[in-house]
């Protein structure tokens, strides 16, 4: 399994950034997608979104819903966050997985990681 996250950088408040997860090493169009983030100083990664391997239900967590759009193109064994509205508290490295499933409560059965990409919010 081959997982590189890229698309993050340093943005203002309020602004926009849409990271990509390129695939490769597994049959994408079997899995979920879950995208996760490690914020500096948090002892664990905190689950963002995810999107089912048909792209429909995706998954938010509370923090980002209203502003952050997952989605996935099969073809291109490609997943993208579209993330909006961007807060310093956002500030993280983002990192997505291959996951069995995608539900009301998440990303379940998923155990391999890319090397993330980091995403700063600051003025």
């Amino acid at each position: 399994v081959q997982l590189v996250e890229s698309g993050g950088g340093l943005v203002q408040p309020g602004g926009s950034l849409r990271l990509s997860c390129a695939a490769s090493g597994f049959t994408f169009d079997d899995y979920a997608i879950g995208w996760f983030r490690e914020a500096p100083g948090k002892e664990r990664r905190e689950e963002v979104s995810c999107i089912s391997a048909s792209g429909v239900g995706p998954y938010y967590t509370d923090s980002v819903k209203g502003r952050f759009t997952i989605s996935r193109d099969n073809p291109k064994n490609t997943a993208y966050l579209q993330m909006n509205s961007l807060k310093p508290e956002d500030t993280a490295a983002y990192y997505c997985t291959p996951c069995r499933g995608c539900s009301g409560y998440g990303c379940y059965g998923y155990e391999d990681w890319g090397p993330g990409t980091q995403v700063t919010v600051s003025s």
